[in-house]
């Protein structure tokens, strides 16, 4: 199910490890408690066609545990969500667990709490939510003179692949909400009172130890010059980010 431009990706980062199904599980159940009435019970065959999940965390465990590639979504088409992971690149591996939801008024009020439940469900480093468009942009950064040699758009910096990361901490990239676990906070340096007042006014310390911390105001879009700025500066502020600096 492609992801369509009134799209919000949302990626939450959990190290790969034994009994991680239990993270995804608890991920799909953070989302369906914020989302009202969301249920995540059908996968797709390979024909494209909906299957009913019955006992959808058992299949979601099972299939985990054998390596597959789990993908899970609800029964609407007027408005489908879907859940998926994959394992991450790189001698520590991640678990890469993302939703995709329509972008309408409901789901932009929800984000923020979206973004909160599934990262703290999971237990996850870090994660953000992001429009689609803006979040195909920002992918574009990963650059590699061999791999991937390309120009970041927009004159964002270019940051390493995954797996040149010294630490799972660093998150790859930046999004619009942004969460980042009190591990992360510190290897990236985040806060300082006096640097990142701005971004403060925009913040919210969890109960777990975590932050979410949104970029700007209004959904992130990177036509707009202010939104394009504050991308820039968050960057110049967290050279750790992409790998660009040592923690």
């Amino acid at each position: 199910m492609p992801p369509s431009r009134n799209t919000l990706v949302i990626r939450v980062h959990v190290p790969a490890h034994p009994g991680d199904e239990r993270c995804l599980i608890a991920a799909a159940h953070g989302l369906e408690h914020v989302v009202p009435g969301l249920r995540l019970a059908w996968t797709v065959s390979d024909e494209q066609e909906l299957v009913p999940l019955p006992e959808r965390d058992e299949w979601l465990a099972r299939l985990r545990r054998d390596r597959g590639v789990p993908f899970i979504c609800n029964n609407d088409e007027g408005a489908p969500m879907t859940m998926s992971a994959l394992d991450g690149p790189g001698p520590k591996p991640l678990l890469d667990i993302h939703a995709k939801l329509p972008l309408d008024a409901e789901i932009l009020a929800l984000a923020a709490k979206a973004l909160e439940a599934m990262a703290v469900g999971a237990r996850a480093l870090w994660g953000h939510a992001t429009p689609f468009e803006a979040a195909a942009e920002i992918s574009r950064q990963t650059v590699h003179p061999v791999h991937k040699p390309q120009v970041p758009p927009r004159g964002l910096p270019a940051l390493k692949f995954p797996q040149e990361l010294r630490s799972p901490e660093i998150p790859h990239r930046l999004g619009w909400l942004n969460y980042w676990s009190d591990a992360t906070a510190r290897i990236i340096g985040f806060p300082d009172p006096e640097r990142d007042a701005n971004l403060l006014s925009r913040s919210r310390r969890l109960s777990s130890g975590g932050w979410l911390v949104q970029l700007t105001d209004a959904l992130l879009t990177l036509d707009n010059p202010a939104h394009l700025d504050a991308l820039l500066r968050a960057y110049e502020r967290f050279p750790v980010i992409g790998g660009r600096t040592e923690p």
